[in-house]
């Protein structure tokens, strides 16, 4: 069991977000994150990654116990987290951005500057290596996002709607460059509102909903389960489109 998440919960000054949920992964899996808005989807996500530490809980990741621990204690284990909005450094090259990540596993600059560029060839962005990160459309610079934490050298990615906001045909893109990586040996947790990548990439999906998880199993299973449609869609029209 790579990630091992038990009864983690997480409040707010009394509200309560995240609801006793639990996440399971294996090794070589890609599991989905799904729910309506304000489900508590990315509360659940950054106390996995150590952005939020959980009211309650534990996470353990290859057998550690990593409940407590900060972002950058996660990334040295192996685990590397993209985020909703591209966190890139504006005027930093898009090879420098990725050399950031780098610099967890490699020291040296020379060696750094080495694994950058490997994984600038990787993700697609070579044409755009030395150029500013400021410079970037929104699918740059969500590639480069993805392309510094492949540079940290994880085992498990957590992947936080990186693909919201392209069009269609960057989707397909995306979905590719996302295969490609999982292929290398890379873990992956998908927080994601577009359906298609869900059903394209994952093996399993789990379901949020008011803080709580409400399902989980194989995607064409799960987007079926009338507990899910109803949490997407409300009592009402669920009614209305039986």
């Amino acid at each position: 069991m790579l990630l091992d998440a038990k009864g983690v919960s997480k409040s707010f000054q009394g509200f309560m977000a995240v609801h006793e949920a639990d996440l399971r992964v294996e090794q070589g899996e890609i599991v989905g994150l799904i729910g309506p808005n304000g489900a508590g989807k990315s509360t659940f996500f950054n106390c996995l990654t150590g952005d939020l530490t959980p009211t309650e809980g534990q996470v353990l990741f290859d057998g550690h116990d990593v409940t407590r621990g900060t972002p950058e204690a996660h990334a040295l284990r192996g685990m590397g987290r993209t985020f909703q909005v591209p966190a890139t450094f504006q005027d930093l090259t898009v090879l420098e951005n990725v050399m950031v990540g780098a610099f967890l596993r490699h020291a040296n600059r020379h060696h750094a500057r080495e694994e950058a560029e490997r994984v600038v060839e990787f993700t697609g962005l070579a044409a755009h290596a030395h150029r500013p990160a400021r410079r970037l459309g929104t699918p740059g610079r969500k590639r480069l996002e993805i392309a510094r934490v492949l540079a940290t050298r994880p085992r498990l990615m957590l992947l936080d709607e990186a693909l919201a906001g392209l069009t269609p045909t960057e989707v397909h893109q995306a979905i590719e460059l996302v295969r490609e990586i999982h292929r290398s040996g890379v873990t992956l947790v998908i927080v994601e509102h577009i359906m298609e990548v869900i059903l394209s990439l994952a093996h399993r999906v789990v379901v949020f909903n008011q803080g709580e998880l409400i399902a989980s199993g194989k995607p064409e299973v799960v987007v079926n389960d009338p507990q899910v449609i109803e949490a997407y869609l409300g009592k009402r029209k669920t009614s209305a489109s039986v």
